[in-house]
């Protein structure tokens, strides 16, 4: 529901609809027409309803609730009042206009009343509103105009205005024009560090003498979060006065505008009893680095190896590290994945091990498929099992009861395997109508399959449902021997000596789980072969799924939780000369490994569980961000050949110095426990399980192994020292982090050139930069073309006035064939020990193309994709879509033989969606998109 609007002065203020009420009941007084509570109610809950639905990701302002309150009396019938209402706004508005008049005569005499920080009052001076603008504009002279920023900020003043929101008016004003120029957000990102450099210093700030301030401010300030239990006292031991010596203002200017204030948001430790914050951004990179390295022999010098690396956004750590590196509670993970067993007392003790998890800001994941199905016999009472689906919805509620460490809410993933006879009603839980009390619209669900159903789908053969108490092991069996036993148990029930069951075609199975992702998002395809037969801990169990955001691939038991460790490097600077800086990438892997290992040891855990096998097994996952940007910058287009060989070659070179760095830890601090046995052990490297992988399916897999690297001495490093980590790779979607780097999400192409971010202060738009650099390059950009690619949506493909060259380089998602998507992520997935978090885009409402994605997607021999988000072919209208019309959607695209999606409306984006968009109900949002959850990161 709207939380928050925006009012026609800038300020944010909290939604509340009795004003609403109020002021109907008031235009009602005042025409002497009667009208009942009950209808006004219905007529407020409308139009709440309405703005919910059209603000999923935004923020609407006053003229927004006032446009949607004046349809909403019109269409229940009462002209005379709507009329009256427009008449009331229209006398207002020349109200404001005169105000606005009056206010800039007072501006000119210099007439406003300024109240400062100490409570001195003064009057307002248009000269020194200009000069603050002085320094924050240096180097951008030529880019932006103070004079426009002026008048920006001159439109949200009034009279007896403190400074403080003066500041705020000014950081509003030049994100407002960050659409015009990339310059704009660097401006707004220094105003805003301006605020916080006067909040976080605590007394009158001197830009003569900042140096010195913001230094003593971080030794001052890290001492106030010992002392009120924010921050671990450790750090105390630290020489806080030489490390503040090594504090990098200047990186300062690396921030764009969004990173700086998702940082200020979200991210700085605060004092909870004055609400001030407490630190900035190097203070806050040097307090996680510090957090890193506290159990380190020499900790002040790898502090600030780390507080190196991450200050110049060459490796941003997962957003749990980021909020708790250094502090009494370090839970730095990410991820959990759990297997629950077919025990009440075990399923409530995984419920529990849930909230514990969620609390301390850690997504879940859960497998469910132990888990006997719907009619089977529980021998202890006598009476049937209700099944799965009852159980995922108390996980559910759960999920939503837990808000992450205060800053995001609870995330959560349940896995079922695709021969449970509970399948067919998981593929629905996401569904918005049937039954809601089996339904789970705020938890994630996903698909764990077997080869053999692959395999039985394309042949167009039967598929058997079983129910796991009477087979037992086919959850932990994989590959042949899944085979096996699998067709073992099929002879059984043929024999009618299995007691649940249900035969069906798999090919009908399939177009469902295809309709269901169309429809819903959900549930995920994540396959158990490739998961299971590519792991390196093959020796010490079975991977039964994998995580929130699908690319974690660990063992899971009742008595161990798998955990997810995670980092991101930030690809596009590791760029030089138009070639990927192997040396500079070498010292950010290696660096950036150790600081994952240390996680393990410095982490704080929910459940033993979770600490049993962190401890034993030690794995990382260390991702990648900006491959987008990356490529921008080599002039490499994301659909092409090209773009698949900088995946390999960008991938090789990071597992190739990820695996070399882990054998060196094992060589200084020993391999992890369970090492003898592994596929590490026995000289298998991620990109030589592929041939297992195929030897397995009895199918060829067409990923060419070969890589440009000598990879001997690694394989002689394993060899001889072993590893320190049992696995070491995994891309995460990178949401939140990537925000803060400044560049695009993880693996993905850009989703749109033009597009819209929200926050607490309200929303701006933002364009692609490359896009704008490379227009003003051919002196293109200017505001005529602003407003085409804004009319366009983002896309450039019909805008004549752009040369060729630039529209195949700037080709938003749904503008590739998700064919290029998938075949990077083969290639670079042959060289990861853990998966890729890989989202798949597709434009159009082919049921058969979508199946023949996914089905390329398994050739290739991924183990996981993350979410299907879809565009209609057609443009959805600027109205509200009619969700009720949606409901036939299933029934339709089963009777289609060729598996086409043919809706009653208009097709909708699931996920993905700009602000602005869904604002005006072009797409609808699947949930994980929310701002305040980032899934891993």
């Amino acid at each position: 529901m709207i939380a928050q609007i925006k009012k026609r002065d800038g300020r944010i203020v909290d939604f509340d609809s009795k004003k609403i009420v109020n002021a109907l009941r008031q235009a009602f007084a005042a025409l002497g027409q009667d009208v009942t509570e009950e209808q006004l109610e219905i007529i407020v809950d409308d139009a709440v309803l309405e703005l919910a639905n059209r603000f999923v990701d935004a923020m609407p302002g006053v003229e927004d609730v006032q446009n949607i309150v004046e349809k909403k009396l019109m269409a229940s019938g009462f002209f005379e009042v709507a009329r009256s209402y427009i008449i009331y706004r229209y006398e207002h508005s020349k109200v404001r206009d005169q105000q606005r008049q009056d206010l800039q005569e007072k501006i000119e005499r210099s007439d406003l009343t300024v109240v400062k920080r100490s409570g001195q009052k003064e009057k307002f001076s248009l000269k020194k509103l200009k000069n603050s603008f002085g320094w924050v504009v240096k180097g951008f002279e030529s880019e932006v105009d103070i004079d426009l920023m002026v008048k920006q900020t001159e439109a949200n003043l009034f009279d007896g205005i403190k400074t403080a929101e003066i500041a705020k008016a000014r950081v509003l004003a030049a994100r407002s024009l960050i659409e015009r120029d990339p310059a704009y957000s660097r401006v707004a990102v220094r105003l805003l560090f301006d605020s916080l450099y006067r909040e976080v210093i605590g007394q009158k700030l001197d830009y003569k003498n900042l140096d010195q301030q913001y230094r003593q401010a971080f030794i001052n300030n890290l001492k106030m979060g010992v002392q009120i239990g924010r921050l671990d006292p450790r750090l105390l031991n630290f020489n806080l006065e030489a490390l503040s010596r090594q504090l990098k203002l200047e990186r300062d200017d690396l921030f764009f505008y969004l990173g700086g204030q998702t940082l200020y948001d979200r991210y700085f430790i605060s004092n909870p009893k004055t609400k001030s914050i407490l630190e900035t951004p190097q203070a806050f990179w040097l307090r996680v680095a510090m957090g890193l390295a506290v159990n380190e022999d020499e900790a002040e010098a790898r502090a600030l190896q780390f507080y190196d690396l991450i200050s110049s956004l060459r490796f941003v750590p997962s957003t749990p590290t980021l909020f708790h590196a250094g502090t009494n509670q370090p839970q730095l993970s990410s991820c959990y994945l759990t297997t629950v067993e077919d025990s009440l007392d075990h399923i409530f003790k995984c419920v529990g091990d849930n909230a514990q998890m969620s609390k301390w800001s850690g997504g879940v994941a859960n497998d469910w498929t132990n888990l006997r199905a719907t009619g089977a016999l529980i021998k202890g009472t006598g009476v049937e099992s209700q099944g799965v689906i009852p159980f995922l919805k108390i996980a559910n509620d759960t999920t939503v009861a837990i808000n992450r460490s205060g800053r995001r809410r609870g995330a959560t993933c349940a896995y079922l395997e695709a021969w449970h006879c509970d399948f067919p009603d998981f593929l629905e839980l996401r569904k918005n109508t049937g039954d809601e009390r089996r339904r789970t619209h705020d938890m994630n669900t996903a698909a764990w399959i077997p080869d053999l159903f692959m395999q039985r789908v394309m042949a167009d053969q039967d598929w058997i449902l079983f129910s796991p108490e009477e087979t037992s092991d086919l959850h932990h069996a994989y590959g042949r021997n899944f085979v096996s036993r699998y067709t073992h148990y099929e002879t059984l029930a043929s024999q009618g000596k299995l007691r649940l069951f249900q035969k069906i075609k798999a090919r009908e199975l399939w177009k469902k789980m295809i309709m269901m992702l169309f429809e819903t998002g959900h549930p995920w395809m994540t396959w158990k072969d490739p998961s299971n037969i590519r792991s390196p801990q093959d020796h010490v169990g079975v991977v039964h799924s994998s995580n929130l955001c699908t690319e974690i691939t660990l063992n899971t038991t009742a008595d161990e939780t798998a955990v997810c460790n995670l980092g991101s490097v930030n690809l596009a600077r590791h760029l030089k000369n138009k070639q990927l800086d192997i040396e500079l990438l070498k010292d950010t892997v290696t660096t950036a490994m150790r600081m994952l290992d240390n996680v393990i040891d410095i982490n704080f855990y929910p459940t033993v569980e979770g600490k049993n096998s962190n401890l034993r097994h030690r794995p990382v996952g260390l991702g990648l961000m900006g491959f987008q940007d990356a490529l921008y910058l080599l002039d490499i287009n994301f659909s092409s050949p090209e773009c698949i060989d900088f995946a390999d070659y960008s991938q090789e070179v990071i597992s190739y110095y990820a695996i070399l760095a882990s054998s060196q830890l094992a060589q200084e601090r020993g391999a992890y426990q369970s090492y003898r046995g592994s596929k590490w052990d026995r000289g298998i490297f991620p990109v030589d399980t592929l041939d297992l992988l195929e030897q397995e399916r009895g199918e060829t897999i067409e990923v060419k192994r070969q890589g440009k690297l000598d990879w001997q001495p690694v394989r002689q490093a394993v060899a001889k020292y072993g590893m320190r980590n049992s696995n070491c790779m995994a891309i995460a979607p990178t949401a939140t982090i990537a925000n803060i780097a400044g560049c695009f999400p993880s693996i993905e192409p850009i989703y749109k050139n033009v597009y819209v971010k929200s926050n607490m202060s309200g929303e701006f738009i933002i364009v692609n930069p490359y896009l704008v650099a490379d227009l003003k390059k051919r002196q293109l950009w200017n505001e005529e073309i602003l407003a085409m690619i804004k009319g366009h949506e983002g896309s450039i493909g019909d805008l004549k006035q752009i040369p060729e060259v630039l529209q195949d380089k700037y080709k938003e998602v749904f503008e590739i064939e998700a064919d290029w998507l998938i075949q990077a992520a083969a290639y670079r997935g042959k060289w990861i020990d853990q998966s890729q978090s890989l989202n798949l885009f597709f434009k159009g409402n082919s049921g058969k193309k979508i199946a023949d994605m996914y089905q390329l997607a398994w050739r290739l021999g991924l183990k996981t994709t993350y979410y299907l988000r879809t565009l209609g072919a057609t443009a959805v209208e600027q109205s509200a879509l009619d969700l009720d019309k949606q409901k036939s959607m299933s029934n339709i695209a089963h009777q289609a033989e060729d598996l086409t999606i043919r809706p009653s409306v208009e097709p909708v984006v699931l996920a993905s969606a700009s602000p602005a968009e869904v604002a005006n109900n072009n797409l609808l949002l699947c949930k994980i998109d929310d701002p305040t959850c980032e899934s891993c990161q």
